[in-house]
């Protein structure tokens, strides 16, 4: 299914290796060290053949002796059982990610604060300003659409465009309640907009009546592929592409600005391979590791590894973007969710 995106891909990560002398360099000292301890525990939520193995084994390839053991999970269910085993002080985990909720964790104290090299080069945005966490690949958001049903020449072209009369019962998003679903639109609309706009523009949305589908975004553009919907609210830019580069009627428009999410990785205080932990991470962050990432259908989070569509990055396709920070997710999200429940229901 993945056949033109994967070699894309791959040119494209020769390309990035290229670009950074073929490999990166690291602490000596960090590596003997880590060497020492052997192995590195990984607790995760991205998807395992997708990505957490081409991963680790990338890094065992770099750095042979030390094994990377994962253990993959859903988003609450790594967090809670990162801080259930640090009240418990039976650390398990040396290196984990999450895309929301990593103001619980480090609130908690439980997370280490470590600034690899390479994450001088990352915006303020995808770090934490002590270290404490990194964002590893990024997720865009806007709207797709079936170019069987729309022409590009009617597709929405700004997120007003959504008000035309012409797409009232014809577009569906995700009805998770999250910053890839509803919330996060209600986020872009009021950041961008101000408080009075922002909410004008919502109603105006709401009488619009876009579909609520109880599942991911994911599923969302599956419908809109099939045809049950023109477009699709709130959708993946590299999922569409993906399924586009596979034959798909389907596309993504540029709604500026579109929304911003990324993965986050940290390190646990107490680390039982607390070396392997910052030599791990530190790869994951290096051009290398982010080489890894734009093979394996992601998008990297530095900006100077393309993705294998450049064009899905700002970089490449010269759109703004409005993130959602996890300072954002702890303090605005449940303003977010309730004012869909206000306006959406």
């Amino acid at each position: 299914m993945r056949k033109r995106w994967a070699a894309a891909a791959a040119a494209q990560m020769l390309l990035a290796l290229a670009g950074s002398a073929m490999a990166a360099d690291f602490d000596p000292v960090l590596e003997a060290a880590a060497r020492k301890e052997a192995t590195v525990v990984w607790y995760t939520g991205l998807i395992v053949n997708q990505i957490t193995r081409p991963m680790a084994a990338a890094f065992e390839a770099r750095f042979p002796g030390i094994t990377v053991k994962y253990a993959r999970a859903s988003n609450t269910e790594t967090t809670l059982k990162l801080l259930n085993e640090a009240r418990a002080r039976r650390v398990q985990a040396d290196v984990f990610d999450v895309t929301s909720g990593i103001h619980s964790l480090v609130d908690a104290g439980v997370t280490a604060a470590f600034q690899p090299p390479d994450s001088a080069r990352y915006p303020a945005v995808l770090k934490h300003p002590d270290g404490h966490w990194h964002g590893t690949n990024l997720y865009f958001l806007t709207v797709a659409y079936n170019t069987s049903q729309v022409t590009p020449a009617d597709a929405p072209k700004t997120w007003d465009d959504l008000l035309d009369p012409r797409w009232k019962g014809h577009m569906a998003w995700s009805s998770e309640l999250a910053a890839q679903g509803a919330p996060g639109f209600i986020f872009n609309a009021l950041s961008t907009r101000g408080p009075d706009r922002g909410m004008d523009y919502l109603r105006r949305f709401a009488a619009q009546r876009p579909v609520a589908i109880a599942s991911s975004p994911r599923a969302v553009l599956d419908q809109v592929i099939s045809g049950e919907h023109r477009l699709g609210v709130m959708m993946y830019n590299h999922h569409a592409a993906i399924s586009a580069a596979a034959g798909a009627p389907v596309t993504w428009a540029r709604l500026e600005p579109l929304v911003g999410l990324f993965t986050i990785m940290g390190i646990m205080k107490d680390a039982p391979h607390p070396n392997a932990a910052r030599l791990f991470e530190s790869y994951v962050l290096s051009p290398e590791g982010q080489a890894v990432f734009a093979a394996n259908d992601y998008l990297p989070a530095d900006a100077s590894v393309p993705a294998p569509i450049p064009e899905l990055k700002p970089e490449g396709g010269g759109f703004q973007v409005n993130y959602i920070t996890p300072e954002m997710t702890k303090t605005d999200l449940p303003k977010w969710i309730a004012i869909y429940h206000e306006v959406f229901r």
